[in-house]
């Protein structure tokens, strides 16, 4: 559900705002849904580590689901924001507690052959999500990308209570921090309402005495949400910035590059979709590569190597767009960087629950994860205000439909309006490549020594039953 969830609505969101209006609110459809999923990592987190991995991930995947059938009943692109908003809520449990659950059952050198099989699924419903995507705009309607969840979710509820037996966790942190998660919510919805520029100068400044209050709040917490503690390692700190950076650089891709191909160069959804796939199909390999290359060299080295194929993917990306308006180059560029992607993360990610205790590793998985959607919820609603800056007044809805709904332009785009979108997106190509290189400077700072071996001793937890056959 998560790679066709990053797929299968991003290639549908042109033929969406096509339909229900709203193109300056572009942005939201996709930043509400982030956001939500953000504020609520830390506390799916901690609650992972106090009640158990398997009922937190049973009621994010029903939150989840019950978002994704209001998403496709929604009437105008107001409401659409608020059912993604549910989705969203249900969403900040699902990769953290599949993730942690990974953590908690397979040592380093097991995971080999698990991200194998993890990667062989993210792939394939990562290639096949844009596709489908583009099928269901074209010849259905596109309420289908969201019900299209419906069949997974439901199964996964319906097995997960029958193949998993979970640890007892130790009765110590089994208080949670709300003030903490209040302070935290609080100040990332503040923060993005400032990259939107809604009241800048209120809410700038408030998110961030939020952020001091949530500091403080953590430094007499007895059961903090994001322990200070583990948020000062250095392989920590480095990891949880580098992920901001790279998640707010994702999700403008996978926002705004179908955009691109269906409004600027008259692509269908289908073709669009190819271009985010072959991300989601880089991805995953560069994982499995990722897991072997920790054990030979250390966290290190795959980090970097990542970030570099990162920044040769935006600039690929760059070049494909703004001077040689290729496709095939696009799609390649996407590749680059999904497999950039999936060496650094899944390598920081490693390194972060490597160093981990039993008790914290739902927190310390969290944290990775919190940063990048952050960084996605933030990244979407700046490049949504500098989208509906560049645009202004010069595109009614009605030029907009015409513009992005498959059937409305079967003579083809007009030139003209198609030039006044480009130049619109313009500027958020640049801002990718800035944020690319941004992160190449971050990593700069992981630090050396950070081998598999090298790495703390995790505190051994009670026996967890594998998965039944």
């Amino acid at each position: 559900m998560g790679a066709m969830e990053a797929t299968v609505v991003g290639t549908a969101m042109p033929t969406i705002v096509a339909d229900l209006g709203g193109l300056p609110l572009y942005g939201w459809v996709g930043a509400s849904y982030m956001l939500a999923s953000t504020i609520t990592v830390p506390l799916y987190g901690k609650l992972a580590d106090v009640l158990g991995r398997k009922p937190v991930l049973l009621f994010g995947t029903a939150v989840f689901l019950l978002g994704s059938i209001a998403s496709g009943f929604v009437p105008s692109i107001e409401l659409l924001i608020a059912a993604r908003t549910l989705q969203g809520l249900g969403a900040g449990a699902m990769q953290p507690m599949a993730l942690t659950i990974v953590g908690d059952i397979f040592t380093l050198e097991e995971r080999g052959k698990v991200q194998a099989a993890f990667g062989a699924v993210w792939g394939l419903s990562g290639a096949i999500g844009p596709l489908l995507g583009g099928l269901i705009v074209e010849h259905l309607d596109w309420p289908w990308v969201f019900w299209i969840n419906l069949p997974f979710g439901l199964t996964s509820m319906a097995v997960l209570p029958l193949v998993y037996r979970e640890a007892k966790l130790p009765a110590s942190g089994s208080r949670i921090d709300w003030a903490g998660a209040l302070a935290i919510t609080s100040a990332s919805v503040c923060l993005l309402l400032a990259a939107e520029r809604h009241l800048p100068l209120v809410t700038l400044p408030l998110g961030l005495v939020l952020l001091a209050a949530f500091v403080a709040v953590e430094r007499r917490a007895a059961s903090p949400i994001l322990p200070l503690s583990l948020l000062l390692r250095p392989n920590v700190a480095v990891a949880a910035l580098s992920s901001l950076v790279l998640g707010a650089t994702m999700m403008g891709a996978v926002l705004y590059t179908p955009l691109w191909a269906q409004g600027v160069r008259g692509a269908s959804p289908t073709e669009a979709g190819t271009i985010i796939a072959t991300m989601l199909v880089g991805w995953p390999i560069a994982s499995a590569v990722a897991n072997r290359l920790v054990l030979r060299f250390g966290f290190r080295a795959p980090v970097w190597l990542g970030s570099l194929f990162v920044a040769g993917g935006v600039v690929l990306h760059h070049v494909g767009i703004a001077h040689l308006d290729s496709l095939g180059l696009v799609r390649l560029a996407m590749f680059f960087f999904g497999a950039g992607m999936g060496l650094t993360v899944t390598a920081q990610l490693l390194a972060v629950q490597l160093g981990a205790a039993h008790h914290e590793r739902g927190v310390a998985t969290s944290t990775g994860i919190f940063a990048r959607s952050m960084g996605g919820a933030l990244g979407a609603g700046a490049l949504g205000a500098v989208l509906a800056a560049g645009l202004g007044s010069r595109l009614d809805a009605e030029t907009v439909a015409r513009l992005l709904d498959p059937q409305q332009r079967a003579g083809g785009i007009d030139p003209e309006v198609a030039s006044v979108l480009g130049g619109a997106l313009s500027p958020i190509w640049f801002v990718l490549v800035a944020l690319a290189l941004t992160n190449l400077l971050v990593v700069a700072f992981y630090p050396a020594g950070t081998r598999a071996d090298a790495a703390p001793p995790i505190a051994a937890p009670e026996p967890i039953a594998a998965p039944e056959a």
